[in-house]
């Protein structure tokens, strides 16, 4: 069971999801989405397309962007289409 904690609250918790590059990406619908806002922040990797994030917030402390996802990824990783990883101080376990 892999599981993203902040500030001791659980974001996301699944016995489900793909490791790339050494990040867990979770199903979307694994995630606790009470904690999750969008972000305008954008990037880009030239294999896996544009990264979306979000801002996470637990017991009113802004993380943000530390939570990103691909929403259409081009071919070689659409194993991860969808999918939440976390960053920025998230401790992330499998």
């Amino acid at each position: 069971m892999a599981k993203a904690i902040w500030k001791g609250t659980v974001l996301a918790e699944s016995d489900v999801y793909e490791t790339v590059e050494g990040n867990i990406y979770f199903p979307a619908n694994t995630i606790n989405k009470e904690y999750f806002s969008d972000s305008d922040t954008h990037s880009i990797c030239p294999w896996k397309g544009e990264a979306s994030y979000y801002n996470v917030e637990v017991k009113g402390e802004v993380n943000k962007d530390a939570a990103w996802y691909y929403p259409t990824t081009k071919d070689a990783a659409k194993n991860i289409e969808g999918k939440v990883a976390f960053w920025r101080g998230v401790e992330v376990s499998d």
